[in-house]
């Protein structure tokens, strides 16, 4: 029990501490966001406060983070854009519009958990997942490039001469403490201590650096100080419920809904892999979707998973739901009361953090196995990297899950194979190897001799199995010819559920099959949590 209460204690530990860096980490990327989909930073904050906290502690992943993203908050400026066109002259009503599609994005994001939609994670290919990872690293590394920009005249232009120098410097000396302390010592979280660092040369050298508060007002913020979130009444006086309205919210929900549980999922199966756990992909959407309700019920801005907050999380040896929970919690005491001491954190140390977060995100091993997987894999990868970057993350991941989808089909259709014998007694045996499927009926036809067969052919599935509606009727078709031409056949060693897609599909086949108590016997794991439980109920 000592030792029980001791590593407990040495873990909270770590969770405390990554938390707070986390917060830190926050802050800048709130902010930013909630310029990118052009509403006040502080609904980007309690966005991140109040979906960071919810999940943290409903959710079904331990130790992932959650908070306004940039790939909702893309899709979130051309509705709040659109919103604000809607309402009356002087009166922008596109913050009041965003807030009721985060609560239907919410609804949706139940609903998927609700009907166990989450499970269909599994359906996305290892290749897609790393071309996930590296188009997000690379859209972390981008965003960060424009904090090496200063505004001019009201222009943001690039930093030149000794700010930028200075900046640099400065972004090298956090990305090296946090290279070096690990080497050092374990015990200390290197990326609060190098912002730490970092910020005590800034305000103690006077140096005249971008800080989180001057990134704020520069953005046309007033600052991150701040009451508690409260309930937004004027949601329901200001944005009339009506089907009018619905139709305007629910293709911008439908989108945010999808975006928002792919990036979850996807870091959720991320996470799993950097802590050897697994975590609970319903669950985790149950969570996304209450915590996106509440949030727009109390003015947030919506969100989903960060990866990025995660890594760091996970690197600073955040694992249980303390974690996220003290994230939130102390992004919401910079709110509060900590707002004049978080503004003077400089920028360069959070970009530091965060180019560290990209090199620990991205997947160089896909350099090393360029030559080493399929070309069709290699081509998803680069495909799904470049989507990411390019448009946004459900483009891509829905573009890799087809390709790869098309590739499988394809490679599939080619193994049909059938060994043709004869039997003593004069009947021909055509024996099936490989699935029938749409894509392999073409084949499947082609094996077969109608005209010249002898008058009983049986056609032996015992390594085959039939799909789909293309295979059935193939096979339909296929006991048709015999008989029009006179001949017996016989259809031999099929599994039970081949069957009883063949006699739902026409009473004929109850004539033609031939029922073998060897007759393979396999069927497809609906729920394999359950499958896993019942196992383990078994002595080997």
């Amino acid at each position: 029990m000592t030792e029980f209460i001791r590593k407990r204690a040495a873990n909270a530990k770590n969770d405390i501490l990554s938390g707070i860096t986390v917060a830190l980490a926050l802050v800048p990327e709130a902010v930013a966001f909630a310029f990118v989909a052009g509403v006040d930073p502080l609904v980007g904050l309690y966005a991140a406060f109040m979906i960071g906290l919810i999940t943290s502690i409903f959710g079904g992943r331990p130790g992932m983070i959650s908070g306004a993203t940039g790939a909702l908050a893309v899709v979130m400026v051309h509705l709040v854009a659109e919103g604000n066109a809607m309402g009356a002259e002087g009166e922008n009503l596109g913050l009041y519009y965003l807030f009721a599609t985060v609560i239907l994005m919410g609804i949706i994001q139940m609903l998927a958990g609700v009907f166990k939609l989450g499970k269909f994670v599994r359906l996305i290919p290892h290749p897609v997942m790393m071309g996930f990872v590296n188009g997000l690293a690379i859209v972390i590394f981008i965003a960060q490039l424009g904090m090496f920009t200063s505004i001019e005249n009201g222009t943001a232009v690039w930093m030149h001469g000794k700010e930028l120098w200075v900046m640099i410097g400065l972004v090298v000396l956090t990305m090296g403490i946090m290279f070096g302390l690990p080497k050092l010592t374990k015990k200390l979280p290197e990326a609060l201590i190098a912002i730490l660092v970092v910020s005590a040369i800034v305000i103690f050298g006077g140096l005249d650096v971008a800080t989180v508060g001057s990134f704020i007002r520069e953005g046309g913020g007033s600052g991150l100080e701040g009451g508690l979130p409260s309930f937004q009444w004027d949601i329901f006086n200001k944005v009339p419920l009506n089907l009018q309205t619905l139709k305007f919210i629910a293709p911008y929900a439908l989108i945010l809904a999808a975006v928002g549980l792919i990036e979850s999922l996807m870091t959720l199966n991320l996470i799993d892999e950097l802590t050897e756990t697994r975590g609970n992909a319903n669950r985790e959407c149950l969570a996304q979707g209450g915590a996106n309700i509440v949030t727009g019920l109390f003015g947030g801005m919506g969100g989903c998973a960060m990866i990025g907050q995660s890594i760091i999380n996970i690197k600073g040896g955040g694992r249980t739901r303390l974690s996220g929970i003290v994230a939130a919690i102390g992004l919401l005491m910079f709110i509060l009361f900590g707002s004049s001491l978080i503004e003077q954190v400089p920028i360069a140390a959070l970009v530091g953090v965060m180019f560290m977060v990209v090199i620990g995100t991205f997947a160089w091993s896909s350099f090393r196995i360029f030559n080493k997987i399929p070309r069709s894999d290699l081509f998803v990868l680069i495909l799904v990297s470049g989507l990411t970057v390019i448009f946004d993350l459900a483009i891509a991941v829905f573009s890799g899950v087809i390709v790869s989808a098309l590739v499988f089909a394809w490679e599939n259709a080619k193994r049909i194979r059938a060994r043709k014998r004869m039997r003593a007694d004069g009947t021909k045996i055509y024996e099936i190897w490989g699935p029938l499927f749409f894509g392999s009926i073409k084949a499947f036809n082609e094996k077969f001799d109608v005209k010249n067969d002898p008058e009983k052919v049986e056609i032996d599935f015992v390594e085959s199995r039939i799909s789909d509606h293309s295979a059935l009727e193939a096979v339909y078709n296929l006991v048709n010819k015999y008989e029009e031409a006179g001949k017996s056949i016989k259809l031999k060693h099929l599994s039970e559920d081949c069957k009883e897609l063949l006699y739902k599909s026409s009473p004929k086949f109850r004539e033609v099959v031939v029922e073998d108590i060897d007759d393979p016997r396999y069927h497809l794991a609906a729920n394999p949590e359950k499958f896993t439980k019942s196992l383990s109920e078994y002595d080997f």
